[in-house]
Order: C-alpha cells, then sequence, then structure tokens
C-alpha cells in the first residue's frame, strides 16, 4: 500500500481510527472523508507531513463524494447509524459510494454487518442487506465484510456494559441467550487492508468477521465483570420485559435493536472469514483488560494492590 491513496468513507469513527493507523504505518496517504472533518484531526499526527488529508462528505448527497474519491486507489465505505435517515445512510448513501469509486476505477471495500439481509424483521439488518445490494450491483468488484460486534479500547458496547457492572449491585441482561461472536477492532482494521491490498484476489467477495469465540449476552456481561473484579448480581429480564422496555422511549436500548438481539450475531456456516484474509483471530481476554482496567475499584493502582495483596 505505500504511496497508496485510500478514501476512507467515515474514517473518523470507531474502527475508521485503526483503519486509518494501520494505513499510515504501510506507507500509504490516507484521505479521511466524513460530514465535519474536523472531528477526525486527532489523527494528523499519526500520520508524516502530507500523508493525510481531510475533506467534508455527506453520503447522502452524490455530488459530495465525487470530490472526496477522486484520484483514490481505494475507497472504504465505513459508514453505518443505527437511527435518523437509516435509509439514506446504508442504502442510498452506500449505492453513491459505490458508482463514485466504480466512475474513478477505484477498489472498494464496503463495511457492512453480520445479520444483513434485505428481507430481515429490523430497520438495520434490512437497509444494511439492501445497501450491499445496491453496492454489488454499482460496484460488482467490491469486497463486502460484515462484522460482528467489533470491541476496542472506545467501543460503544464492551464499555458500556462495564460501566454498569461498575456501577450497580444489580446488573439486568436482555436477550441473555443472544450469542455474539465479538471480533477485535484491530483485527477488522488488518481485514480490511488485506482486502485493500489484493483487490484481485479478494474482490466480489463477502466476508464474515468475528472472534474466536461465540458468548451469550449473559456471559459476556460475567466475563467483564471478572476482568474488572467486580460481582454484582446478574437478572436475566424475560422477553417479555425487555419487549416492553424496548418500547419506551428514552430507554437504552430501542425498538429496532430489540429485534436485531432477536437473532445471533455469529458468522455463517461456510462462510469466508478473518482466517480467509490471513488475520488470526484476537480473543477478548487478550486485550480487554488493557483498559477494562479504569473500571475497577481504584483502576491500575487497584490492581497492583489486589496483586500485592
Amino acid at each position: 500500500m505505500d504511496n497508496k491513496l485510500v478514501t476512507l468513507i467515515g474514517g473518523g469513527g470507531f474502527l475508521g481510527r485503526y483503519i486509518a493507523q494501520t494505513l499510515l504505518s504501510t506507507g500509504a496517504r490516507v484521505r479521511i472523508a466524513q460530514r465535519d472533518p474536523r472531528q477526525a484531526f486527532f489523527l494528523k499526527p499519526l500520520g508524516g507531513l502530507g500523508q493525510t488529508q481531510f475533506v467534508a462528505v455527506d453520503v447522502t448527497r452524490a455530488e459530495t463524494i465525487a470530490n472526496a474519491v477522486h484520484g483514490a486507489d481505494a475507497v472504504v465505505n465505513l459508514v453505518g447509524t443505527f437511527g435518523g435517515n437509516i435509509v439514506g445512510i446504508h442504502v442510498d448513501g452506500a449505492r453513491h459510494v459505490a458508482e463514485a469509486a466504480a466512475r474513478s476505477g477505484a477498489s472498494l471495500v464496503h463495511v457492512s454487518a453480520i445479520g444483513a439481509d434485505a428481507n430481515g424483521d429490523s430497520t438495520y439488518a434490512k437497509t444494511k442487506g439492501a445497501g450491499e445490494q445496491a453496492v454489488r450491483a454499482a460496484c460488482p468488484s467490491a469486497t463486502i465484510l460484515r462484522p460482528s460486534t467489533v470491541f476496542g479500547r472506545e467501543d460503544q458496547f464492551v464499555n458500556r456494559f462495564a460501566g454498569m457492572i461498575a456501577r450497580l449491585p444489580l446488573v439486568p441482561v436482555l436477550k441473555p441467550t443472544a450469542r455474539f461472536q465479538p471480533v477485535f477492532v484491530g483485527d477488522v482494521a488488518r481485514a480490511t487492508i488485506a482486502a485493500l491490498s489484493d483487490p484481485e484476489t479478494f474482490g466480489d467477495r463477502t466476508f464474515e468477521l468475528g472472534g474466536p469465540e461465540v458468548l451469550t449476552m449473559l456471559e459476556l456481561h460475567q466475563r467483564i465483570a471478572r476482568h474488572i473484579g467486580r460481582s454484582p448480581r446478574f437478572v436475566p429480564l424475560p422477553d417479555a420485559v425487555g419487549g416492553a422496555l424496548a418500547a419506551l422511549p428514552g430507554t437504552p436500548i430501542t425498538a429496532d435493536q430489540w429485534k436485531m438481539l432477536g437473532h445471533d450475531s455469529i458468522v455463517g456456516a461456510g462462510a469466508e472469514g478473518l482466517a480467509a484474509l490471513g488475520v488470526a483471530a484476537t480473543p477478548l481476554d487478550a486485550v480487554a483488560p488493557d483498559w477494562l482496567v479504569r473500571y475497577r475499584k481504584a483502576g491500575r493502582f487497584g490492581m497492583i494492590g489486589s496483586v500485592a495483596g
């Protein structure tokens, strides 16, 4: 990837920052494109002089994408949402990016999600599935990556549960038997770079990215509690209660997210995954303690004290 120009649509987000950092380490030039480029300026110190560029783009407006894609060797579409203009972003936006990449001759990696299904029962699954169809129609050579739940230092998944477990003596657990195959953000970044590095091999293929373990929602809570040295009582909630909560405004979960929890987020049987891209899956236990330590009663000092005692 040395000196290649890669446009990251939504490159300042959680996954985008890891892809950007990995690309910069290979010598690639990285163009970060998002609605407010200033929110991604923290990436500047990661690159050398002239190695990063920032442009404004709105994927729902096709005319803004041409400038972001112009001259790029490759494009990665990372934009996603759980609400708002979800059709405009997941479907129309995906189409706009794919059309622009095809017109410019750039290779394309489109980041979708496990469970994407145009006939799914949640709006998220439907729009992600329809977005994949739009990408295939506009740019058949695109590589589609479908990660399971992505975890890492800045995530809004493991950290959210860790915060609850650290604060509450009783922790309610929605959909305790729902299964996940959480995948490390660094692994998804490496998989993306592998796809970018060899579009001839990996183009026109779909990969489902999951970690080495399948965990239920309850098991995930228990694992997090062990890492942060907490022992609350976990209270699995019946579906009737969980569904009622999701239907109320202002709760931590929406009705659409509740529908999503009704389907396991695991790599499908026979699907190509991280291994096909040459990436070894990183276990949650291998990296999570490095940042979850802040949820311990005395942070790193608490951790040291427990060892010394």
